[in-house]
């Protein structure tokens, strides 16, 4: 069975390779999630969760987008657990 989760994360800005976010709700249980693909609210997918880095209680997560896909970062996006 394959789940999608809704990732409750702040936009930050971009590094040279990938989209920086912040947590703004974390459970441990979400640790999962690391080098899943991500999605957009269409299902269409968009890249995939490279780190999990900084404090533990609210982390900062970055995603390497594919080559060629664009998206808002302000938008609802899904990870996705196989």
């Amino acid at each position: 069975m394959q789940k999608y989760i809704k990732l409750n994360l702040f936009f930050l800005g971009n590094s040279k390779k990938h989209h920086i976010f912040r947590a703004k709700k974390w459970d441990k249980n979400l640790e999962a999630i690391f080098h899943k693909p991500v999605f957009t609210e269409q299902y269409e997918e968009i890249g995939y969760i490279k780190e999990i880095f900084g404090p533990i209680k609210l982390p900062f997560v970055s995603i390497n987008i594919l080559p060629n896909k664009k998206f808002n970062p302000n938008d609802t996006i899904y990870a996705k657990l196989h």
